[in-house]
């Protein structure tokens, strides 16, 4: 006799293991995010994410007059930079970004002149690239179906772009004549910004310059290894019938059909070549769904193809990557403005190595006084060449510290996730 183990649910009481619906959602449910892990692309998450929120930081230090914010007023941000914890806990791990100072019993923060000029380093080239910018944002709008975009839902992804935060008053009245802002309304939330005049030197996708420049038909690279047999069959499936541009509209195409779906790889495809990271948030993306004709379910669209698209959900925050782009966990091409963030990226780094080495430190100096690390006798000079040359590549902490000690500050010196 069969034996029945039931299950509680939240919805519908109890549930038999044994039923076959509960088996169906089941693996519906863990099979929506079931593709495999890249750890390359997955540090490039990583990396970015610690970027990310210090130079949103950074913006708000420099909205605040003479450029100093409070930390109190730090801390009330951080629920919308999406952390927890203490701000001045956060802003003295990057002593090489940040200057925290006391003044009237309160924490004050600033930016080092490092800092500084990287700051004006961005807005010279942001000031060089603005017919970029301009071209970027009619790409945008050339691939919508009404060639319009609302503000506040292209204000998401502005940064993913390389946008000035200020780009409505900084670019789009340069261009009179290809942009105009219309809001039929009234209302702040129905603004959109409209393109006037198409360029067909603009209607080229990434796809069909490689296409152009290696002189054969467009037509959609694959990385996958050799080893992911199916996946490659469908790929190459997918590949074999004609490439159809992003730019191309959406005349004779029904929803649903292989050539809808060819449509939106492609424009998918061309979005991400057009941002700094080539990737993008998929439930940011989802805010077009509309004005880009993307389907419902976005994120099991994409799942169905991995060579072009790697889709991570690290931080609960689902991303899609373009595959193409990178090189192992570093980008093959990056634009001028994305130069100068990696050297935020880079200064920031080294403040946390800094900040890192001195709180290990001053650990091991409370052990030491506590009597919990014991003083290491002198060392003979007849002893091996191999350790002297270890002692020498600890520099002065090479003395005190034991081979376990010496491996535990490395591990906290060189460990981006240490306190």
């Amino acid at each position: 006799m069969a034996t029945w183990i039931y299950v509680k649910t939240q919805r519908n009481g109890y549930v038999s293991l044994c039923d076959p619906m509960f088996h169906f959602h089941l693996v519906r449910r863990f099979s929506l995010w079931s593709m495999k892990k890249d750890p390359d692309l997955e540090a490039a998450l990583h990396r970015n994410r610690r970027w990310v929120v210090n130079n949103q930081i950074k913006n708000i230090i420099m909205r605040c007059p003479d450029q100093v914010a409070s930390v109190k007023y730090l801390q009330k941000k951080f629920k919308t930079l999406d952390l927890q914890g203490k701000a001045l806990n956060w802003l003295k791990k990057y002593p090489c970004c940040f200057e925290v100072y006391l003044e009237n019993d309160e924490y004050y923060c600033g930016m080092t002149k490092r800092m500084m000029f990287l700051t004006q380093e961005e807005e010279s080239v942001k000031d060089m690239q603005e017919p970029l910018y301009a071209d970027r944002l009619a790409k945008l709008l050339m691939m919508t179906r009404d060639q319009r975009l609302n503000v506040m839902k292209l204000n998401e992804l502005r940064r993913n772009f390389g946008f000035p935060d200020d780009y409505l008053l900084r670019i789009v009245p340069k261009y009179p004549q290809i942009f105009r802002v219309v809001n039929h309304t009234g209302r702040r939330s129905s603004m959109e910004i409209e393109l006037t005049a198409w360029n067909p030197d603009l209607a080229i996708s990434a796809i069909e310059k490689m296409a152009k420049k290696d002189g054969r038909e467009p037509c959609f690279p694959c990385s996958l290894p050799p080893t992911w047999v199916k996946s490659l069959e469908r790929f190459e499936d997918f590949n074999s019938t004609p490439y159809i541009s992003p730019y191309s509209g959406f005349d004779g195409l029904v929803e649903g059909s292989k050539e809808m779906d060819k449509r939106t790889v492609g424009l998918v495809h061309e979005l991400l070549s057009l941002t700094l990271w080539k990737k993008a948030s998929i439930f940011k993306l989802g805010h077009f769904r509309r004005e880009l004709c993307l389907p419902e379910k976005l994120n099991v669209f994409l799942l169905k193809h991995p060579g072009i698209f790697y889709v991570s959900n690290r931080y609960q925050i689902y991303t899609v990557l373009l595959r193409e782009a990178y090189n192992g966990s570093e980008l093959i091409e990056k634009d001028p403005l994305l130069v100068v963030k990696e050297k935020f990226g880079e200064l920031m780094q080294e403040g946390l190595h800094e900040y890192n080495r001195r709180h290990y430190l001053l650990n091991l100096e409370k052990k030491r006084n506590r009597g919990m690390i014991m003083p290491k006798p002198e060392k003979r000079r007849n002893q091996s060449d191999e350790t002297s040359e270890q002692d020498k590549e600890g520099g002065d902490l090479g003395g005190i510290f034991d081979p376990e000690e010496r491996k535990r500050f490395y591990k906290v010196l060189f460990d981006d996730n240490a306190p």
